[in-house]
């Protein structure tokens, strides 16, 4: 009984510290994860991504609002699709990082 009991709260315990570290992640993780596939490591698309999606390298998007690029995450825009799993705090920091790419 003793060890069951312990596997279980172990178990807990793991599972418990793995759905809190799933949501520590930094803009730069987001990024990295969910938009650097499109958008480059650096914030400047491979040239063949960039003219079949229209991708524009960082710089060209720092006029654009704050607010409508987490919209354009939330929601999509143009040929991008909407990411999906990401909280509102997690959006924006990767939009925030994507905006101090150079």
């Amino acid at each position: 009984m003793k060890k069951t009991t312990r596997s279980l709260l172990v178990l807990a315990a793991i599972a418990s510290f793995a759905g809190t570290m799933s949501f520590a992640q930094s803009g730069e993780a987001v990024y990295k994860a969910h938009c650097q596939s499109c958008h480059g490591a650096t914030g400047t698309p491979n040239p063949g991504i960039a003219k079949l999606l229209g991708v524009k390298p960082a710089p060209d998007y720092k006029g654009e609002p704050e607010a409508a690029m987490i919209a354009a995450v939330k929601d999509g825009k143009g040929k991008m699709k909407p990411v999906h799993g990401l909280t509102d705090a997690q959006i924006k920091d990767a939009v925030q990082y994507f905006r101090s790419l150079k």
